[in-house]
């Protein structure tokens, strides 16, 4: 079979969740089956995949999606806990003390706190955590659920103290050959691993600056009264002031520190400075800018499960209290990860299922406690204590938790098994590479010298599938590295550019979507959100890839290992 055919049907499962869920508008529990289902037969068929293997992948989906689940579920129970404690009533007066404008508090919560948070943990908790958080404080749930996506690019890279450089792009190239190599040029596997990180920080730096400004933009947009783009353009100079709050310090500890701390220092960073610029209305636009009011909203911006937010106590309630909780879940996050101890300690309680069915390489385990799950059901349980909710209070907040899993759970059952097949397909009795390989290699070979374009376009392929930069970093760096190597230009920037667009393909990764939708009892929508989220990864990828093409011949940054 030639290399186009191949490609056609690797892509034809990608392409019909995007016509089903973009195109026909069908809801991702009814698409993501009919997905599942192509996906199967062709890896049966045409892949030649034993049954036996497919049947793995789709247990080891399960498994993951359990996981997935987990993280759901304790980021909306300690919502629902601060929601009965008459917290989130605080948290939401206070928002309007440091700004009205809706724009400000998306570019705050979702941007800056969500970046902390993506350096924190990753995963998809910052959507988790700060669409749900946007629903509190009165936004409808398909802009709280847009905004938490839209954070899903610029911080991803480093997210989880760094993961998906430090597992995604040293387990996916063949990290002892280069160690040799470049030990012969007098360089060694850890300056090159830097090299990598400060030439991702420096391309997201230039790439994501902006998104602070789209999310103003598609914001006014799509759910302002007047659906403007104006409103979004007059805030302009304080959204950018925003992007470089958090990129500027960003780059600054990707250049100097490494890949651990680059998005956590630059949230943080970036938060306290932000939050202090808006108290002072320094660059703030003299007129606010809001909703229409609610009862106004399209049925589609509006969650499927009702989350009403204002609290059934009374208790008074102060600043520091109210937000104590969502500093532990910061602070646990970043001690579990900076500290190997604690992590490990926590990574001891784990439920393993390796060699599922007795196929190499498909294993999967389950670590409640290690997850960020586990740290957000703690806080919530530390937080029944610190707020003083009552038995019925938390039996209330359980209750409510519970119901909005039970649609997520459904869609995910068959989104993360698929994905898991597309991977898992390079062992199979037709000989072939895995799906996503041979996607790649018939981009490449048709594209020549300029592949280098479409790199960032081939890593995000990765995480739309994946749902995850670490698992397109796995699967698609040692792709990149040779192809680099092919055309004798820097591999380590062609890497570079993998994980960038890597990080921008979450944007669009549909079970990130159902993820945050579930948070905020949004379901059905799925195809509408990735419409939207579409328009600023092709913007991501477009952007980092022009800048590869400078970086490669017009700078002609090099690296130690580039043929002659």
């Amino acid at each position: 079979m030639n290399g186009g055919l191949l490609a056609f049907w690797a892509f034809s499962p990608i392409l019909l969740a995007a016509i089903l869920l973009a195109g026909l508008r069908w809801p991702a529990r009814q698409a993501m089956p009919a997905v599942y289902l192509l996906t199967v037969a062709i890896a049966l068929m045409v892949w030649d995949m034993s049954l036996n293997r497919v049947l793995a992948s789709t247990l080891q989906g399960l498994v993951i999606t359990v996981g997935v689940l987990w993280i759901i579920f304790g980021a909306i129970f300690l919502l629902n806990t601060l929601k009965h404690s008459g917290a989130i009533s605080c948290i939401r007066s206070g928002f309007a003390l440091i700004s009205p404008d809706r724009r400000i508090q998306a570019i705050i919560i979702a941007w800056l706190f969500g970046c902390f948070i993506e350096g924190a943990s990753g995963f998809g908790t910052t959507a988790a955590i700060a669409a749900p958080l946007l629903v509190a404080i009165g936004f409808p749930a398909m802009a709280a659920v847009l905004m938490g996506m839209l954070v899903q690019s610029t911080p991803v890279s480093f997210g989880a103290v760094g993961t998906p450089i430090l597992i995604g792009i040293n387990g996916g190239l063949d990290t002892e050959t280069l160690a040799s190599q470049l030990q012969a040029h007098g360089s060694s596997w850890d300056a090159f691993l830097q090299l990598i990180t400060s030439e991702v920080a420096v391309l997201h730096c230039l790439t994501g600056t902006v998104i602070p400004v789209i999310m103003a933009l598609m914001l006014t947009r799509f759910f302002g009264q007047e659906k403007s783009w104006k409103a979004g353009f007059s805030i302009l100079p304080f959204a950018l002031f925003s992007g470089l709050a958090f990129t500027l310090p960003y780059l600054a500890t990707g250049l100097l520190l490494g890949p651990e701390f680059p998005s956590l220092l630059g949230g943080l960073i970036g938060l306290a400075i932000v939050t202090t610029a808006a108290r002072y209305r320094f660059l703030v636009p003299g007129k606010s800018w809001d909703f229409a009011p609610p009862d106004q909203w399209p049925a589609s911006w509006l969650a499927t499960t009702e989350m009403k937010m204002d609290a059934l106590t009374t208790r008074p309630m102060g600043p520091v209290l109210a937000w104590l909780p969502y500093v532990l879940v910061g602070l646990l996050l970043v001690l579990t990860r900076v500290f190997p101890e604690i992590g490990t300690a926590l990574k001891s309680i784990v439920i393993v299922f390796p060699g599922i069915l007795g196929e190499s390489g498909i294993k999967a385990d389950f670590m409640p406690l290690y997850l960020p799950g586990g740290i957000l059901v703690l806080v919530a349980l530390l937080t029944i204590v610190l707020h003083r909710v009552s038995l019925r209070e938390l039996g209330t907040a359980l209750n409510e938790s519970s119901r909005v899993l039970l649609g997520a759970g459904f869609v995910l059952l068959f989104t993360v098994p698929m994905v898991r097949i597309l991977i898992n397909s390079g062992v199979n009795g037709a000989g072939l590479a895995s799906m996503p390989i041979s996607m790649a290699q018939f981009v490449a070979g048709n594209v020549g010298a300029i592949y280098p374009l479409l790199a960032p376009a081939i890593g995000a392929m990765g995480a739309f599938i994946a749902g995850s930069n670490t698992v397109s970093n796995m699967m698609l760096s040692e792709f990149q590295y040779g192809m680099a190597q092919s055309l004798h230009v820097s591999g380590a920037l062609v890497v570079a550019a993998q994980a960038v667009g890597a990080a921008a393909g979450n944007m669009i990764a549909i079970h990130n979507v159902v993820a945050a939708s579930a948070t905020v009892g949004l379901l059905g929508q799925e195809g509408s959100i990735l419409r939207k989220t579409l328009w600023p990864t092709l913007y991501y990828v477009l952007g980092c890839g022009v800048l590869t093409m400078l970086a490669l011949h017009v700078l002609g940054v090099s690296d130690p290992l580039v043929s002659p």
